[in-house]
């Protein structure tokens, strides 16, 4: 009994201290139980028509089998890190305070004022990845958040669509991660050096096709691909050479998301009240995990692309139907 008693104190000041410093004492509850595993993926520099024009057989398929908006909306400052840093925090530019795109020479390091998504899973018990082809995303890299990481280490420099894919397939099928982020850099790079619907540009986004194809079957060989929600989107589009604040050319992006749970070739545009913004893709990703929704969030998990399944047999019904959010 004595022995017990002591037993039954261990146990209460053990979960007081992991509640205390954040260590997860259990998975939160997922709304969607059979989504293990959410896969972001980024096309930098994706304007929607160009993604339409061009022969992506993958990105059909991902239409065809999931819920997607090609009117999706990124930031109002349409530029590399700080729409991302949105895209995987859930707030603007102004509240993450990455308003700036590219490595600089600071003394120390400088990450978001909110968490991102790797940290809120972290946090949760989750595994989490960042495979990125640009060297400015270590700002979403803190120390303790991301247990795999393949981010060019030399600043200012990127790796190839190839070599991000390399680097995905090896993390993705070595260690499973619970949330896991894939950033394409050609598209953009191509559209700075020759132009927003060049030949070459359009020619580079159906090369990238090719690597979404290659990431997706690796989550076939991992046996992931029937528990993983993937969303499929970009930081921002461009016109001429280059992309910019509140240029509609630039801030309209895709987003598509496909996986268990998601209703089936649905485009979200049918619901008028709803509007997709790139903040949505993080408060999406925690809704999916079972995380909370923080108060301080400029997105919203967008529930209409999800099916609710009732379990007296009746037909699936969308999600938030009435609400379109």
């Amino acid at each position: 009994m004595k022995l017990f008693s002591w037993l039954a104190v261990f146990v209460f000041f053990a979960v007081s201290a992991s509640a205390q410093f954040g260590v997860a004492v259990g998975k939160p509850q997922r709304p969607l139980p059979a989504v293990e595993h959410v896969m972001i993926i980024s096309i930098d520099g994706l304007r929607p028509d160009r993604a339409l024009l061009a022969d992506m057989p993958v990105m059909r398929a991902m239409v065809r089998d999931g819920a997607y908006t090609f009117w999706a909306r990124t930031t109002a400052v349409s530029i590399t890190l700080p729409s991302h840093t949105s895209m995987l925090t859930g707030v603007t530019p102004r509240k993450h305070g990455i308003e700036w795109n590219s490595d600089l020479p600071f003394s120390q390091p400088v990450y978001p004022r909110y968490p991102t998504i790797f940290e809120m899973a972290t946090r949760a018990g989750y595994t989490t990845a960042l495979i990125a082809g640009k060297s400015k995303f270590s700002t979403l890299a803190k120390p303790g958040t991301v247990t795999w990481t393949s981010i060019p280490e030399e600043k200012n420099s990127s790796d190839s669509n190839g070599e991000v894919t390399a680097a995905a397939v090896k993390i993705i099928e070595a260690h499973m991660p619970a949330v896991i982020f894939v950033h394409y850099p050609e598209v953009d790079s191509t559209g700075h050096a020759k132009g927003w619907g060049s030949k070459e540009q359009l020619a580079k986004i159906e090369e990238t096709d090719g690597e979404l194809g290659k990431l997706m079957a690796s989550l076939d060989r991992a046996g992931i691909r029937g528990s993983t929600v993937v969303i499929l989107s970009a930081d921002h589009g461009g016109a001429g050479r280059s992309h910019g604040a509140e240029d509609a050319r630039s801030r309209h992006i895709p987003w598509i998301a496909t996986g268990p749970g998601v209703i089936k070739h649905f485009d979200l545009t049918q619901h008028a009240a709803l509007e997709v913004n790139t903040e949505d893709t993080c408060a999406t990703a925690c809704w999916l995990l079972g995380l909370p929704q923080p108060p301080y969030f400029d997105g919203k998990p967008v529930l209409a692309a999800f099916e609710e399944r009732v379990e007296t047999g009746a037909a699936a019904k969308p999600m938030g139907a009435a609400a379109g959010r």
